[in-house]
């Protein structure tokens, strides 16, 4: 055995060493039938989850062509192969979102799958897609657990498929959190019964038809966070064999016992894929061994890609050209997208993208981070492709509800780096505060309204983020921990559909994030103190004044029986010249309430409740704003 490696080929090296480094398992009891199956047979489940249409080979991912390869190549020594899929598959990136899905199930189809089961991010498209997409494929999708109202199934519950006179049921759970895991109108008047309870019911028939082994497929996961998880699956149905699980993206290098039932899953995106080896002695399930296909052995290994899987890739993205051309609106001024502008400011684009987070999401609060901003797009025509090209990562918008105290601490934390640039710096929709830079971090965050009204911190608002910073990203611990309240569109998908909802767009700076200069905190002098009149002593001399306090003068003892005089009445100073009784300011582009109450010798709140403006901070060039009496 010594010299096995001479004669195997790289691409089977790497899959045999996986199954030999990982621990056997402890023989195991038949399902049911043994068949009159005699001797070893061996079967390999390779098996993905939570690929989110990443199909190109990349610095990170595998790539669908070279894990097919790979699979294909290991095929030649041991044909008794499936290969499954857990399910969020056929949305993510532009080469599905642009076509609805059908350009993965073409991949999927190249690569040779055997079933996948549908994930809550298979039903973006809305359910009737899904159902599309399903006909189209040439394997199975499945689940048992998504029923109309009437109780009938929209997919397949199951299949049986039989591999060297070995019959293995396999079968399919979504994850009930679907409900609000998509856009809610992509499930309508559908249910996602217990999966643990349709399980049981699977199980039950599938016994009766004979099978040899039981599969669940799964979009469950394993996190402690969700109710109905792969892990109770396997507590409560322990006939189970093995749980190709998915949704939680938990890499799980030698899978996961519960009892009997072995789970396995790979993590996400195909940094890696996984394989299941089960041997069966005279048709009895006698072990089974988890394992993964990792990207170094991926790389290791000098097997090109498959050219058919390459050729379907090349050629829709080929035919996406034309799509990334249609028009989906147009703008009057130019998008500002640039590095030096989201990343440490306010941006017109910014705002926009907020914008149609909350138009989707009907959230009270929108926060994306600058850094995911990767262009600008020029004033006039807009295509598909420019504005994939400004949101290019396939981020989902979620919504969270949290705390008006987090929200003010994520807002802190995203200026925190101000004047410098930082990745993370909010571009926000619903909410305005002001940035004061002369503060310490931590404490430059103030003045932030919700819908025009004052922030409560102990007040629940709905928040809608970019799944990127709902776990954690760009150092926003503030959300990590609160649960997902709804997931929705990709940002790209979202903004599209903005633009055609709105035709042409004028996006505007409009001081959602208010910078104060230092001379917007200057102390304000302190009020003269009153002084007796004294027809022998002049007034102090204008240059003479300070902002220190003057003693006032001992007072003056009254005569015993006739009062002192009323003192005439001063004088008002004379006004500035812009600032006349009565008089009407046209707001400019690049003025704020402050400015203008600068410009003509008033503060900001007495323009706000002259004007009766329910939001200072929103005001619009053209506007009319009165300005109070001189004096």
């Amino acid at each position: 055995m010594k010299g096995w490696k001479k004669w195997m080929s790289p691409a089977l090296a790497a899959l045999m060493l996986v199954s030999a480094a990982a621990p056997a398992a402890a023989a195991e009891t038949s399902t049911g039938n043994t068949g009159g199956k005699k001797g070893t047979t061996k079967i390999t489940l390779f098996h993905t989850n939570d690929t989110h249409s990443r199909v190109d080979e990349s610095k990170e991912g595998i790539g669908f062509a070279k894990m097919a390869a790979m699979i294909k190549e290991y095929a030649k020594t041991n044909p008794n192969s499936l290969i499954l899929d857990a399910g969020d598959t056929f949305h993510g990136q532009t080469v599905a979102n642009l076509v609805r899905g059908e350009s993965i199930v073409n991949i999927m189809n190249a690569v040779g799958y055997s079933a996948m089961a549908a994930g809550n991010h298979d039903f973006n498209y809305g359910y009737e897609r899904l159902k599309e997409l399903a006909g189209k494929a040439k394997f199975p999708v499945l689940s048992a657990n998504t029923k109309k109202a009437d109780g009938t199934r929209i997919l397949e519950p199951y299949v049986i498929k039989e591999v060297d006179g070995i019959k293995l049921g396999i079968f399919g759970l979504t994850t009930p959190e679907t409900a609000y895991k998509t856009h809610p109108n992509n499930v309508a008047g559908l249910t996602f019964t217990d999966p643990a309870v349709e399980a049981k019911a699977i199980v039950g028939e599938l016994k009766g038809k004979k099978v040899d082994a039981i599969i669940a497929v799964t979009h469950l996961g394993v996190d402690k966070s969700s109710i109905d998880t792969s892990i109770k699956v396997a507590e409560q149905v322990p006939d189970i064999d093995v749980i190709i699980d998915g949704h939680s993206h938990t890499k799980l290098d030698t899978g996961m016992k519960v009892g009997n039932v072995l789970i396995a899953q790979t993590g996400e995106y195909l940094k890696q894929f996984g394989r299941v080896d089960l041997t069966f002695e005279n048709g009895k399930l006698k072990d089974k061994v988890s394992g993964l296909i990792t990207k170094k052995a991926a790389d290791d290994d000098k097997t090109p890609g498959d050219a058919a899987v390459l050729d379907i890739i090349n050629s829709v993205k080929k035919e996406q050209e034309k799509v990334l051309e249609q028009k989906v609106g147009s703008t009057s001024v130019k998008l500002v997208g640039d590095r030096e502008v989201v990343r440490k400011g306010e941006s017109n684009l910014g705002n926009l993208i907020a914008d149609a987070m909350i138009d989707e999401t009907g959230a009270d609060v929108a926060i994306t981070n600058g850094g995911g901003i990767r262009d600008s797009i020029a004033a006039g025509p807009i295509t598909k492709g420019q504005v994939i090209t400004v949101l290019p990562f396939g981020n989902y918008i979620q919504t969270k509800k949290v705390k008006g105290s987090d929200i003010v601490a994520a807002l802190e934390h995203g200026v925190s780096a101000y004047p410098e640039p930082l990745g993370g710096f909010p571009q926000v929709g619903g909410v305005t505060f002001e940035l004061d830079p002369a503060q310490p971090k931590g404490k430059r965050v103030s003045a932030v309204k919700v819908k025009g009204q004052p922030i409560d911190p102990n007040k629940t608002y709905l928040l809608a983020t970019n799944d990127f910073m709902a776990a954690g990203g760009d150092d926003y611990k503030m959300f990590k921990d609160y649960p997902l309240a709804g997931d929705y569109s990709s940002l790209e998908e979202s903004l599209i559909k903005y633009f055609q909802k709105k035709g042409e767009v004028n996006p505007q700076v409009e001081s959602r994030i208010a910078v104060k200069k230092a001379s917007d905190t200057v102390t304000p002098p302190a009020p003269p103190a009153p002084t007796v009149p004294a027809p022998p002593a002049p007034p102090a001399p204008p240059a003479e004044q300070t902002s220190k306090p003057v003693p006032a003068p001992a007072p003056a003892v009254p005569a015993p029986t006739t009062p002192a005089p009323a003192p005439e009445a001063a004088k008002p100073a004379p006004a500035a010249p812009a600032a006349t009784d009565g008089g009407v300011y046209t707001v400019k582009s690049g003025d704020t309430l402050s400015k203008i109450g600068r410009k003509h010798n008033t503060t900001w709140q007495k323009l706000q409740e002259l004007n009766q403006l329910s939001n200072p901070d929103l005001i619009f060039p053209g506007q009319k704003i009165k300005l109070p009496a001189a004096g």
